[in-house]
């Protein structure tokens, strides 16, 4: 988008992290220890690189000095804002890939089961699938060793598994129905990462509603977005549904890309500055394909920063009803600067506020990460789930939009239309039975044993039904109590049409992936239904 200036904002990205990272390679460079006659003399630096070279020139025994570096930058980063990171080297690749348009694997979605990893799903067209390897499969070895047991979590799993793409790795799986280990050889090759988790038709009163679920705004998410938006259109969607639930945020050009295709000439999207970072605003071009189309937001508590652009531009310029629950409040702008070892650190450079003029990022205190993070439970003890009235924001000045309705800034966005949680169907035993994860290891050891009997529906609506037919909960039951969950049968009557949901979904979820996965489960949530009701009405 040439008339969003990002252009400029490119430049000065790269022209402040050449300039940080001059400064930092110039520190680095310029210490010096001379050890003359016994004695140490240092040349003029900062007190941390003296240390540090101090300890690596005259310490009396041999130090890892790099992971001491790691420790010493990380503890110093944390006397920043909750949102500025230390990434060691030996992270950065695995930090990188989650906002990355791909990355090099063997293409399988994992679960780990008993201190076992076993495959939930195989990517199309993956690495993986062209050799053989299958849902339900149980890896329990890696270039001939032993992977299993409780030292596996997934975090090493995707160490070991993701690699450099043509390079190859062998793993040894256990299949139901052979007694015998089977040995495959993958070359790791490119694995897409999707942000649109699913895009789908509901059926309204006016006409057809497109939903779209975005998890992330990574690299691709414009044009994963603008493919589905496309896709739903062509299906006859009249009115546009955009999940941006448990989004945590991402590249914030992404953001805005999005949101010119539904703002008109001159809207003002976003602007930022910072102490040493201009201000820069994003206005939209007037090129956008959907500016007329009504359409919907959905927001909840874990959508955050890049999330909160598109909300807030939507809500700020009166397009779009955003529905749901306050979102997290992260207004702060984070630059990645590398350093030549490998290395890096995001650095918050900028505050970012709405069109509005609002700023919502919420309250912290430098260094202070504990009781930033303690903000959830804060929100959960006011009430704030179940109803707007308990809700607090920091900042008391009044916004407004552009047709002059209140806004509110420091902490979140607040929902046009608030939907607090539904609890009718909840019961203690429901509780701890989806705390500890039991439906969802429930419905993967359903789905392994019944995998063949399943494979025969291929869509989610006949699947379903037989799932309800199917009658399980019984077999669920005695799993929770052999888990240490003693059944009630009062509780347990009340919570089924929730639990029914829950498990049909992860077993739908197992056979179909997300493509079956969210239309059944957004059919009976309270803010889809919200929204649809919403689109109904007006």
């Amino acid at each position: 988008m040439k008339k969003y200036i990002l252009p400029t904002l490119t430049v000065l990205f790269l022209l402040f992290g050449l300039l940080l990272g001059n400064a930092i390679s110039n520190k680095a460079n310029a210490q010096r220890f001379i050890i003359q006659n016994g004695q140490i003399i240092s040349q003029p630096s900062s007190k941390i690189d003296q240390l540090m070279q101090l300890m690596e020139s005259a310490y009396v025994d041999e130090l890892d000095v790099d992971s001491i570096t790691d420790e010493v930058m990380t503890e110093i980063v944390k006397k920043l804002d909750p949102h500025s990171s230390y990434i060691p080297k030996k992270d950065l690749e695995l930090v990188n890939s989650e906002l990355a348009g791909s990355f090099s694997g063997i293409g399988v979605q994992f679960s780990i089961q008993n201190d076992t990893i076993s495959i939930v799903a195989v990517i199309p067209g993956g690495p993986s699938e062209g050799v053989g390897v299958l849902a339900g499969d149980k890896i329990i070895e890696v270039n001939d060793t032993t992977f299993t047991g409780k030292n596996i979590n997934n975090e090493k799993v995707m160490h070991t598994l993701r690699g450099e793409k043509g390079t190859q790795v062998t793993i040894g799986v256990r299949r139901a129905g052979t007694n015998e280990t089977l040995h495959y050889t993958i070359t790791r090759g490119d694995i897409p990462v999707h942000a649109v988790d699913a895009k789908f038709i509901i059926n309204g009163k006016h006409g057809k509603i497109g939903f779209v679920r975005v998890n992330k705004f990574g690299e691709n998410t414009y044009a994963e977005f603008i493919n589905a938006l496309a896709e739903l259109k062509a299906q006859g969607a009249s009115s546009y549904i955009v999940d941006l639930r448990e989004n945590s945020g991402g590249y914030m050009e992404q953001a805005i890309r999005m949101c010119n295709e539904f703002l008109k000439s001159g809207d003002l999207i976003v602007y930022a500055e910072g102490r040493a970072y201009p201000r820069y605003e994003a206005k939209a071009n007037g090129g956008g394909r959907f500016k007329d189309i009504p359409l919907v937001v959905l927001i909840d508590n874990f959508s955050a920063s890049a999330s909160e652009i598109f909300a807030g531009a939507m809500q700020d310029n009166d397009r779009a009803t955003i529905i749901g629950r306050r979102s997290f409040g992260k207004g702060l702008v984070q630059q990645q600067i590398p350093f030549m070892d490998g290395s890096a650190i995001r650095l918050t450079v900028a505050r970012y506020y709405t069109p509005s003029g609002r700023c919502i990022q919420k309250p912290y205190t430098l260094g202070d990460q504990e009781d930033y993070n303690k903000d959830f439970m804060d929100r959960y003890e006011h009430g704030e789930f179940y109803s707007a009235d308990s809700i607090r924001f920091a900042d008391t000045t009044m916004y407004y939009t552009k047709s002059g309705r209140e806004v509110h800034g420091g902490g979140g966005i607040m929902p046009d239309i608030f939907v607090g949680r539904d609890t009718t169907l909840n019961t203690a035993w429901l509780n701890r039975c989806v705390n500890y994860a039991y439906t969802y290891q429930f419905a993967y050891q359903y789905t392994d044993r019944h995998r063949k009997e399943l494979s025969q529906y291929k869509d989610w609506q006949q699947l379903e039904k037989h799932l309800l037919k199917a009658n399980w909960m019984n077999e669920f039951v005695a799993f929770a109590e052999e888990k240490g969950i003693e059944p009630n049968a009062e509780q347990i009557a009340k919570s089924r049409p929730l639990m029914e949901r829950i498990i049909n979904a992860y077993i739908v979820r197992n056979m179909l992936g997300d493509e079956g996965f969210f239309p059944l489960f957004e059919r009976d949530d309270e803010i889809t239904k919200k929204a649809v009701e919403w689109l109904n009405n007006n």
